[in-house]
């Protein structure tokens, strides 16, 4: 593909092992510890990089790799190439996978995520084909009426129909808008019958931003690997998508019923903090205890192999399905076969088969379940909190986007821990500290940290003071924020120190752009010079649009975005299907088209269509952010675009000063009570993923090019 230059291995069957964003990783830092090591990378060097890759660390130590290194190189002085080293990184991968082989079903702090954290990995992979089958089955089903995807369907589950068609992008989209209604706009989807290398990838990077935008993790995927359609990645995607469809009502928001499931006791953000699976088996044990089963079920694998809890839990959601014979079926095999067979009766076969029950499938198992819960539930109607919607104030309504978007963000870094609820998960300040090393790398002193579980409140407040610490050292306003605060679960302050993190990533990324295209000159690029960019790309492309400030009103109606859009990429935008923006409907259209059309470049954005028509002005400067990031990304500015933005006009340095000065009084504010102004729905964590970037401009499916 023209444009695309990646990390070429000589061995194609050591190539094929590693995606090209892990390649890539993988060499800048093989090359990195070179260059600090006098330009060898050796036996004795290797073993302090080695520990801190994925899969490695905290679960083999520095000795035990230098160790199984002078097996092949006896001599702690020889030089080893990067082919040996990925070759050595697999090596010990498959030794950690063998030792961890026999430890069980437990449910420690990295399995309690499992279902979301769907290994998108090519290390050790392995097709498991009754996955394969069951997402073919549910793709089929749901798809087959789709006006463009029909001609295509029903897919073969048994050869390789199902990566092929993916190759275009097109079945991946219409996958997340089935899961997430209305997170792509289908006008923004090339759909041509035969698209060109520029409109799959526009396809591909859609997908990938708007999985992230959905909380798919997707760290190590790359478009290129969507193109070339490698199995393992594109099922370890499908089937995360899959799983947040049908876990989509299994929270209080969406089913207020499930309230019936916790004493009063219970505190209500406790609930509300519950991961999908977590939620999903406290469902399934609250009926499995009413029909007399003595067991609790913590996982779908070992613990529903001999298919006895579903023989239960059957006959508690539909008894006209369930004889007495299928309890007193001794064989597990006939007894799975059974149960499958009093599920095809509520249309709830189609994951698994009897074989996938006895081997203890985990995603297969939970996806059934996830069946079960969608056609019934058993849960009554008239429950205690049944208005738990309708009693939300406008400042919990906020809240709850700014939750949203935090989480979609964090969880796109790619740290170790997968949030499923900002408020409670940040409590014990962890995740915090694993995104200030991630967007401040060397920030953490984690030999001060505690990891979860902690069981000692005062290890949580240490992790949060360190985080304070950390704050206050990176310039960030935290005059009322302490670590207490966070351990309490203070919304509004952790909503303003977040959004003070998401704006410090922001800006660290432009700026290093730039020091990356003109050295070290230079002053740091502040809110004013993004604004200021903004407003000179439109004008440069003819265009008279402008925008005040951050919280200009007219960014409302979404034009102006379209049209830096266009200016960045042109022809990228379809303007036979942007409306005039003149009422509610009209803006609503615009701002979703923006959105999509935004990812489809290449941004990475978490912010809701609402952001853009109310106007809140840090979302929108994120947007404009993340869109001025990919622009630098793709061309470096010219040294006269550059010393033009080095001195902001008074309008632009008007707009900064309002952002600024909310931003210190953020903290203030919260701390007080007061209202905090919808601090940061969504930040990109600015990533691109094999964009080609010097791509020229292709038809799309609307033959607008793009």
């Amino acid at each position: 593909m023209s444009g695309f230059v990646g990390v070429v291995v000589s061995d194609p069957s050591l190539q094929g092992q590693f995606t090209q964003v892990e390649l890539r990783s993988l060499k800048a830092k093989f090359l990195s510890l070179k260059r600090d090591s006098g330009g060898h990378a050796t036996t004795k060097n290797l073993p302090g990089l080695m520990k801190k890759l994925r899969g490695l660390n905290e679960v083999i130590s520095e000795e035990e790799i230098a160790a199984h290194l002078s097996q092949s190189y006896p001599d702690a002085d020889q030089e080893i190439e990067f082919e040996s080293f990925l070759r050595e990184y697999l090596n010990l991968q498959s030794r950690v996978s063998a030792k961890e082989g026999g430890g069980g079903g437990g449910g420690g702090g990295k399995t309690a995520s499992s279902f979301l954290k769907s290994s998108t990995t090519t290390l050790l992979h392995n097709l498991n084909q009754a996955e394969k089958s069951s997402y073919v089955a549910h793709i089929n089903t749901y798809l087959r009426e789709d006006p463009f995807l029909k001609k295509y369907l029903p897919i073969e589950p048994t050869d390789n129909q199902l990566f092929d068609l993916v190759r275009d992008g097109v079945l991946l989209c219409k996958l997340i808008n089935l899961a997430v209604p209305g997170t792509i706009d289908e006008r923004a989807i090339n759909k041509k019958r035969v698209l060109n290398p520029w409109e799959r990838n526009e396809n591909h990077t859609l997908c990938l931003n708007s999985a992230k935008a959905i909380g798919c993790t997707v760290v190590n995927i790359g478009t290129q690997d969507l193109v070339e359609g490698r199995p393992h990645l594109i099922l370890g995607l499908i089937s995360q998508i899959i799983k947040i469809q049908l876990l989509a009502d299994l929270n209080l928001k969406k089913t207020p019923q499930l309230v019936e499931l916790f004493d009063d006791s219970k505190d209500i953000d406790e609930v509300l903090s519950l991961s999908p699976e977590k939620m999903l088996l406290r469902w399934m044990n609250h009926h499995l205890k009413k029909a007399g089963y003595k067991k609790t079920v913590s996982n779908f694998s070992t613990d529903v192999k001999d298919g006895e809890a579903y023989a239960y839990l059957l006959k508690a959601l539909a008894p006209e399905h369930s004889p007495e014979t299928t309890l007193e079926t001794k064989d597990p095999s006939e007894r799975a076969k059974l149960v499958l067979e009093q599920a095809e009766k509520l249309d709830c076969k189609r994951y698994l088969t009897p074989k996938d029950i006895t081997e203890g499938s985990a995603n297969l198992n939970l996806a059934f379940v996830a069946q079960i819960f969608q056609h019934r539930n058993g849960l009554t109607s008239d429950t205690r909190q049944v208005t738990l919607n309708q009693t939300a104030s406008r400042d919990d309504v906020l809240l709850s986007r700014e939750e949203r978007s935090f989480r979609m963000w964090i969880n796109s870094l790619g740290v170790d821990s997968y949030v499923n609820n900002v408020f409670e998960d940040v409590r014990h300040g962890w995740v915090l500290l694993e995104v200030l090393d991630k967007v401040s790398p060397g920030s953490v002193n984690w030999k001060l940290a505690s990891k979860p579980p902690i069981k000692l409140p005062f290890r949580k407040l240490e992790n949060c003071n360190q985080v304070v610490k950390i704050g206050k050292e990176l310039k960030f306003s935290l005059v009322n924020l302490a670590g207490n605060d966070i351990v309490q679960g203070n919304k509004k302050l952790i909503v303003a120190l977040l959004w003070q993190l998401m704006r410090f990533n922001m800006l660290q990324l432009l700026n290093r752009l730039r020091s990356h295209s003109q050295g070290s000159q230079g002053k740091e690029i502040t809110d004013a010079d993004i604004l200021k960019w903004a407003n000179s790309k439109v004008k440069a492309s003819g265009r008279t649009s402008q925008m005040e400030s951050f919280k200009d009103k007219s960014l409302s109606n979404g034009r102006f975005f379209l049209e830096l859009l266009s200016a960045v990429q042109p022809r990228v935008v379809n303007w036979k299907v942007v409306t005039k923006g003149e009422d509610d409907e009209e803006k609503k259209l615009n701002a979703t088209y923006t959105i999509s059309v935004a990812r489809k470049i290449g941004c990475s954005v978490f912010l809701l269509p609402e952001d853009i028509i109310e106007v809140n002005q840090k979302m929108i400067l994120t947007l404009t952010a993340s869109i001025m990031y990919w622009s630098l990304q793709k061309q470096p500015q010219s040294q006269s675009e550059t010393s033009e933005q080095s001195e902001p006009s008074s309008m632009a340095s008007d707009a900064a000063s309002d952002i600024a000065s909310e931003d210190a009084a953020s903290i203030t504010a919260a701390s007080e009570g007061e209202e905090v102004n919808s601090l940061s729905d969504s930040m990109s964590n600015l990533t691109t993923y094999d964009a080609i970037s010097n791509a020229p401009p292709a038809e799309n499916g609307n033959g607008v090019a793009g």
